[in-house]
């Protein structure tokens, strides 16, 4: 096993892998697994874990400590929740917009085809 550094272009964190190679049987080739081990920080240069799926979870005491008021919270998910239904209005809008489009397109096929 071996540690591999991989800096992100898009943000400029290094995060850290863990990889083992391996021989795979099928393509006969070697091939390896990376494992998130955490993202090198700047500073102080060390790793520092970013937690299971490689992302920091928020907790009660982080949104606590942030001193985010209940209401606040609560203004937050009518907000999310405002949102979703724009979003689902607008994809019903899609779907009607495509339907509309192709009901157009098989026109236009049919009159070609009446002048051809």
């Amino acid at each position: 096993m071996s540690i591999v550094k991989h800096t992100d272009k898009r943000s400029g964190i290094t995060y850290v892998y863990e990889s083992e190679s391996y021989w795979d049987k099928e393509k006969k080739q070697p091939r390896s697994k990376r494992t998130l081990i955490g993202k090198i920080d700047e500073e102080t240069g060390e790793i520092v874990s970013t937690g299971k799926s490689g992302k920091k979870r928020t907790t009660a005491a982080d949104i606590q400590q942030l001193g985010t008021s209940p209401e606040a919270i609560t203004d937050q998910v009518d907000l999310l929740a405002q949102k979703d239904a724009q979003i689902s209005s607008l994809k019903e809008e899609n779907r009607r917009l495509t339907k509309e489009k192709q009901e157009i397109l098989n026109a236009l096929e049919v009159l070609l085809k009446k002048w051809s």
